[in-house]
């Protein structure tokens, strides 16, 4: 995917990728974790969405929520 969309909203982007690593984390999951428990989601995904560093689609961010059970809200806050 292009990358445009993570430069134009990189404040979000970065608050995503902070917020499923703290989640994840608290967890005491690694990456291939939280990939696991997210249907269609890789490694590598979990790292590129943790690293904001390529755009993804809505439904892959719906997966990761449901397996962190946070909401959209709570992921994309800035704390």
């Amino acid at each position: 995917m292009d990358n445009k969309y993570v430069k134009k909203y990189s404040t979000v982007y970065q608050n995503i990728g902070r917020n499923v690593k703290r989640f994840r984390s608290e967890r005491g999951w690694i990456q291939q974790d939280l990939a696991d428990k997210c249907e269609g989601v890789t490694r590598a995904k979990v790292s590129k969405i943790e690293n904001a560093y390529q755009d993804y689609m809505f439904s892959t961010l719906l997966e990761v929520c449901n397996a962190l059970g946070k909401s959209l809200d709570e992921i994309s806050k800035e704390y």
